[in-house]
């Protein structure tokens, strides 16, 4: 099935395996709690059990430095796609207050990031992450 949405998840490649998980990991449930219909429904096995839903669709992930995650970052915002970032302050916190007083105290051109997740219109999505490998 081809979807007429795309959700793109770039992460730098100098981060340690447990960091790019981590963050793969968060900026997904910024997907999937921030954008209504995104969510599929729960599973059921055939013994009867229940499991949580997931994301209906498929998502790729990129690898980017840190220039090319700031021009993901301006072009998916200028084009008025949803966007959730992860910085490196993130891995110092410990709690979603601390994680977003971080990001509050930074300006935008200023952010140290270490990964970003763009959702919105295939089309779209394709030209902000173009130029992008898939991480491999």
């Amino acid at each position: 099935m081809r979807f007429d949405t795309k959700i793109g998840i770039c992460v730098r490649p100098d981060l340690a395996g447990w960091q790019k998980l981590n963050v793969v990991a968060f900026l997904a449930s910024g997907v999937a709690g921030g954008v209504p219909g995104v969510m599929g429904l729960p599973y059921r096995d055939g013994s009867g059990n229940d499991y949580l839903p997931m994301i209906r669709q498929p998502m790729l992930v990129y690898t980017a430095e840190l220039p090319e995650l700031a021009r993901v970052r301006e072009r998916a915002l200028a084009r008025g796609l949803s966007v959730a970032l992860y910085t490196e302050e993130l891995f110092k916190t410990g709690n979603d207050d601390d994680n977003r007083a971080a990001v509050a105290a930074v300006p935008a051109e200023e952010l140290n990031l270490v990964g970003i997740c763009v959702y919105g219109p295939r089309n779209a999505v394709d030209k902000v992450l173009k130029g992008l490998s898939l991480h491999p």
